[in-house]
């Protein structure tokens, strides 16, 4: 397994980190921390997680995540052995079971967050905080138009900023990160860092694949000039890149098959792209989920590759993509689709 330094921080973080999203929803706990044994003796020293997991989202599911995760630390006494990332949900009343549905990014939230995030996951520090999703009106989650819209009453950067500085302080936090985050807001959030001598981001947490490389843009340049590097999510695109949705295929239990809110990553322009992906990887006696990910991980903006399984087999693949070099042909192959498909699911 290869490493790679988080930021500027002291912490070497596999190239490969083990996402938990589904661990409640779609994955028991006994599958969770399956996952997680597996993880970790193929050299995974990285978790991410969120308070606001599994997803999709509900009120009944909410927090059983970490608690999974919680548990497996408590059990396996191997908190040591991990970097423990994990995020605090921005504004949403589409949320309302988190906080009232009134989480903004300000210190009451934050460190109410922080603490329940601590005792599901049985820990007294996390690694790495990540700011879910911003406060202010910008555009995430598949938005890629900025379009000016009312801030409203928008929790500052700054104030943000020093609730975080006293948690890092107090030793339940060693570094924070930034997740969904625009390019102003990456150079905003580094800028009061260095402004007011306030802790700086050590990653961006932003959906990257084959079918969406709009971090490319204007993040890419930030994370590396400013070593801020990408914790790439979704790099399968919901698994779309797979190739196993193609031709209107929905495989029984898997996440598209499950949840239409997630239908951005099969819609027409997507298909198209993910056919000539899929092609050029069996082309090249390729597996294309591997072939995908192997992509991200060579992007030398990427600090870290998160992979999401819902079963060991699915894993197993997954981690082998950690150790796979693409020739420079066939990453001019990949450009070339790109060009002719841009970005067809943002």
């Amino acid at each position: 397994m290869e490493y790679r330094r988080l930021g500027r921080s002291d912490i070497d973080v596999s190239l490969i980190c083990l996402g938990s999203m589904t661990w409640g929803k779609q994955n028991s706990e006994a599958e969770a921390h399956a996952q997680l044994d597996a993880a970790l003796d193929a050299g995974v020293n990285f978790i991410d997680t969120a308070e606001m997991y599994p997803v999709p989202p509900e009120a009944e599911t909410y927090t059983l995540t970490e608690q999974y995760i919680g548990r497996w630390l408590q059990q396996r006494g191997r908190r040591d052995d991990v970097v423990l990332a994990t995020k605090v949900a921005g504004p949403a009343d589409w949320l309302p079971w988190v906080r009232g549905g009134k989480q903004r990014l300000d210190r009451q939230n934050i460190e109410a967050a922080l603490e329940g995030s601590l005792q599901r996951l049985q820990t007294d520090y996390v690694d790495l905080y990540q700011l879910h999703w911003p406060d202010r009106h910008t555009n995430y989650f598949g938005q890629l138009g900025y379009t000016p819209g009312d801030d409203g009453d928008a929790v500052p950067i700054e104030e943000t900023l020093r609730v975080l500085a006293d948690l890092v302080a107090s030793g339940k936090v060693r570094h924070i990160g930034l997740s969904n985050e625009t390019p102003w807001g990456a150079m905003k959030f580094l800028q009061l860092a260095e402004q007011f001598d306030l802790p700086r981001a050590v990653s961006i947490q932003n959906p990257y694949s084959l079918l969406n490389r709009s971090y490319e843009v204007g993040l890419a340049e930030v994370s590396h000039r400013e070593d801020c590097g990408l914790l790439a999510y979704s790099p399968l695109a919901f698994g779309v890149l797979s190739g196993k949705y193609l031709g209107g295929a929905r495989p029984a239990g898997a996440r598209l098959s499950l949840f239409d809110r997630f239908d951005r990553y099969a819609k027409p322009r997507a298909e198209q792209a993910t056919a000539d992906y899929v092609a050029l990887a069996r082309a090249h006696g390729l597996d294309p989920a591997q072939m995908a990910l192997a992509y991200v991980n060579s992007r030398p903006f990427v600090t870290s590759t998160i992979i999401g399984a819902t079963d060991l087999t699915q894993l197993q693949s997954d981690l082998e993509s950690a150790t796979l070099r693409l020739e420079p042909a066939l990453l001019e192959a990949i450009e070339a689709i790109h060009q002719d498909n841009p970005n067809p699911a943002p």
